[in-house]
């Protein structure tokens, strides 16, 4: 087990040793106000843009569902006459230089969820390891619109209206900053963000409610797609390699299906080996991305359908629309 998954152990409540590790967290706080005042004071730049920038990001170490939130988003907005374009650092890619990321890319070079965005969407997705690197790159894909996946704390680019996801299982742990908790900022950040968006459970006072469920299954070999309810009474196994395996999990239980559980760590590359055999797999389609070469008729990947409430989308146009007239 990595130090980064012993500490997760100890985030969800304070104890000896989040109280050791207090010091650590007051040194990392201070660092995040000597930032925020560099920028502040001009001394560091902030990268303004000619388009309206959207940054999906969050506030805690690990998923909270931005990358199935930005497919749905930029879904959405496309819905409504934008063109947007996605940008991410591709996390764990090997990409050094900014790259549009094609439908059919190498996760392991561009990173496994920029592969999906631009798989879901058909959206222009770019990666860099630095993010305004990244916007200047889409522009040139005729973009009137960025949305930035994950970059919250990323001050060096501007940007138009921050969108927080907040998970209503794991909230904010014990409350207290990295590496004594979960926290990148202190939570009093969300009273300077835009919008704010809570997965699971009821929406608290100023925030948006989104609802999540599982689509249809599609064939990683065939690209044949039944709904769920074909896979019950067989033989299953469930795979995912995504921040909280056991949600995925449950879903299926709540589709009526009955599988042998496979977790694996977050953004895991897999190799055939980690497969079960003689048996149907149902995985994310987050980790299809990086199975699709090795496939066999027997792995299926399931949909995540996110739905973004109408009203978050007409909050979001009326800050973007003003940026862009102020961009004029």
């Amino acid at each position: 087990m990595s130090l980064s998954s012993r500490l997760q152990q100890h985030w969800s409540r304070v104890d000896v040793v989040s109280i050791l590790l207090a010091p650590l967290s007051l040194i990392y706080w201070a660092i995040i106000l000597v930032r925020r005042a560099a920028y502040a004071l001009g001394i560091f730049k902030v990268h303004e843009f000619s388009v309206p920038v959207v940054v999906v990001g969050n506030l805690t170490v690990g998923g909270t569902g931005k990358t199935p939130f930005v497919i749905s988003l930029a879904e959405q907005l496309k819905q409504r006459g934008w063109t947007p374009g996605v940008i991410s650092r591709g996390y764990q890619g090997k990409a050094s230089q900014p790259a549009v990321v094609p439908s059919d890319g190498d996760p392991g070079f561009f990173g496994d969820e920029p592969v999906l965005i631009s798989r879901k969407t058909g959206v222009p997705v770019v990666v860099a390891r630095r993010r305004s690197d990244a916007v200047n790159r889409i522009l040139a894909e005729s973009v009137d619109l960025v949305i930035s996946d994950d970059g919250l704390q990323h001050l060096a680019l501007g940007r138009d209206a921050d969108i927080v996801m907040i998970d209503d299982i794991e909230r904010f742990g014990n409350g207290l900053l990295l590496p004594a908790g979960p926290l990148r900022e202190p939570a009093s950040r969300l009273r300077s963000v835009d919008i704010r968006v809570r997965r699971g459970g009821s929406a608290h006072s100023g925030e948006h409610a989104l609802g999540t469920r599982l689509g249809a299954a599609r064939n990683l070999v065939t690209g044949e797609k039944v709904p769920l309810a074909f896979f019950r009474d067989q033989s299953l196994s469930a795979v995912a390699g995504v921040h909280r395996p056991e949600r995925f999990f449950e879903m299926l239980e709540e589709q009526g299906l009955t599988a042998v559980k496979y977790p694996f760590p977050d953004h895991h590359h897999f190799s055939p080996d980690d497969l079960p055999v003689g048996t149907t797999v149902l995985m994310t389609e987050k980790d299809s991305v990086k199975c699709a070469s090795f496939a066999n008729p027997h792995w299926w990947e399931v949909s995540l359908l996110t739905e973004i409430p109408e009203a978050l989308i007409d909050e979001l146009e009326r800050l973007l629309v003003k940026s862009s007239q102020s961009l004029k």
